[in-house]
């Protein structure tokens, strides 16, 4: 009986041995094709989009800055680091849904979606507490910053009522500038027919120049219409 059962049992027909499985499995994994980065992701581009503006900064704005300013080092030029777009809503203290039309309207212009602003302070007089959200915004950096100022600079501004420039006192001593818009409408991507009110937003670009002077030089070289 113990010899009985020591004996291996007979191979079934049609079905292959374990080391001919074996075998066959490593030529398929072989002959299968090599897999992607990511699963569901699409292999990163080799020719990447550059941004108009930043291809500007590159080939002329630099050069000029670094001869104007006698700078020896291409690493000391002046340039940008990134812009912040803030747009309150005072109502939000009221009714907190008034910020998804915002919210919505800043994703179209910057292409990014925004983040909710709450008060750092309570202040009784607008009946505003701590923490509560009174705004919105987005902070842009790399291709993205330099389209969205392009279409600021190029476009934007152009489409303003009266238009003279831009004040070249809104420099904040470190070479940073603060710009205000008193509405949504000058940027093309807004519907005017589905803007149910007008509201403002500041533009912050922040830059690493060490004075007003640099910070001046470079945004004026990036075609920023300042007043005459």
């Amino acid at each position: 009986m113990a010899d009985e059962k020591q004996q291996k049992k007979p191979q079934q027909p049609g079905k292959p041995g374990k080391a001919e499985g074996k075998a066959k499995g490593k030529a398929a994994a072989a002959a299968a094709p090599a897999p992607t980065e990511g699963k569901g992701r699409r292999p990163k581009a080799s020719n990447r989009h550059t941004a108009r503006l930043r291809e500007r900064f590159t080939k002329e704005v630099a050069p000029a800055l670094m001869k104007e300013f006698e700078l020896k080092n291409p690493m000391a030029v002046p340039r940008l680091e990134k812009v912040i777009i803030n747009m309150g809503v005072g109502e939000a203290t009221q009714n907190a849904k008034l910020l998804d039309p915002a919210a919505a309207e800043l994703s179209l212009i910057t292409g990014q979606k925004p983040v909710i602003t709450r008060a750092k302070k309570s202040i009784a007089a607008f009946k505003v507490r701590e923490g509560m959200p009174i705004g919105v915004m987005v902070t842009l950096r790399g291709d993205r910053m330099y389209e969205f100022l392009d279409r600021l600079i190029n476009v934007a501004l152009a489409r303003v009522r009266d238009f003279r420039g831009v004040s070249t006192k809104s420099f904040d001593g470190r070479g940073n500038y603060t710009l205000g818009v008193r509405d949504q409408l000058i940027f093309p991507e807004i519907d005017y027919s589905k803007v149910e009110k007008l509201k403002g937003m500041n533009v912050t670009i922040v830059t690493t120049a060490r004075s007003d002077d640099q910070g001046r030089a470079l945004l004026r070289g990036l075609g920023m219409p300042f007043r005459a």
